[in-house]
């Protein structure tokens, strides 16, 4: 059993975010915690300069909707990941590979891992191409 911690944008939710979120929670083992913190409207414009499709309040309820999700939580600023994974008593954290090595400072804490990303699947591009 184990509690896992990811964080993301989520915005125009595709398959990928969802076999992401699959395999994070197969981390947990039978008993364990998978908690989501969803990037918000704020966030992702002041700090990332990426402007959202789907709110982050509509967001955050397409994730708490998934089965192999049991926490949703909302991320406000980079510094948020050191204080959530002490605050909710995380093991391990996971991202996608396309950060991979990003947050390797968060090692002192818990255990960092970096799954592959869906292979021809992103978010960006299905922007691009609405």
């Amino acid at each position: 059993m184990a509690s896992v911690i990811t964080y993301g944008t989520f915005d125009v939710f595709h398959v990928g975010h969802l076999r992401l979120l699959e395999r994070a929670k197969a981390l947990c083992g039978g008993d364990g915690l998978l908690t989501v913190a969803v990037s918000s409207d704020r966030f992702n414009w002041e700090e990332k300069r990426k402007k959202c499709v789907i709110s982050d309040l509509q967001r955050m309820e397409i994730v708490r909707a998934l089965r192999c999700v049991d926490r949703v939580i909302v991320e406000d600023s980079w510094a948020q990941k050191r204080e959530d994974i002490k605050r909710y008593d995380i093991d391990i954290f996971v991202m996608g590979d396309d950060w991979e090595g990003k947050f390797d400072d968060l090692s002192d804490l818990c255990k960092v891992v970096y799954l592959p990303r869906t292979p021809g699947v992103s978010s960006t591009e299905i922007k691009q191409r609405i």
